[in-house]
């Protein structure tokens, strides 16, 4: 079995354009086999925009500019992992609604898949997803905690979430 990783600070971006939403599906760590965004850790020296733009290269093929990316949330996942140990990761949710490039698959996110806003796969994604990521697709800025148990596998208990009018870069 694969070591579970303790991320601290991560990146989270949806592509969307004309009332639909773009999700890959995850091929390995947390998440594998979930719909989800592009998006990972934030390497040491790197800012959240940055590591987001480095990410959608990366995973999607595509280049996007940092004005081009707007950012609509921060995600305080409170994890435990198998053996009791507690971590949060802080996720900087970015939305991007204009890129250049071809989509294509890579070995972390295949199946590029367009959904329509209103028609989620949420029993097919990550488990606090259902709670926040539909408030953040129809405009709000938020922040929200999430308690996950191992793997990010089973919410442990209610999503908490806060309308904001702005969010902190960190």
């Amino acid at each position: 079995m694969e070591e579970e990783k303790t991320l601290l600070n991560a990146v989270l971006c949806f592509l969307v354009r004309n009332g639909q939403v773009l999700l890959a599906q995850k091929t390995k760590r947390i998440g594998q086999g979930c719909w989800n965004g592009y998006g990972g850790g934030i390497e040491s020296g790197e800012s959240a925009l940055a590591a987001t733009i480095r990410e959608l290269r990366e995973e999607a093929g595509i280049s996007v500019l940092p004005q081009h990316l707007s950012k609509r949330a921060i995600v305080d996942f409170h994890n435990t992992k198998s053996d009791g140990q507690k971590f949060i990761c802080r996720v900087h949710v970015f939305l991007v609604a204009d890129w250049s490039g071809a989509i294509t698959e890579s070995e972390e996110m295949i199946s590029p898949t367009w959904f329509d806003l209103g028609n989620l796969p949420l029993d097919e994604m990550m488990p606090a997803d259902k709670e926040w990521l539909p408030q953040v697709l129809a405009g709000k800025m938020i922040l929200a905690s999430a308690p996950l148990g191992p793997r990010q596998k089973e919410l442990l208990g209610e999503v908490m979430i806060k309308e904001v009018d702005s969010l902190p870069e960190y």
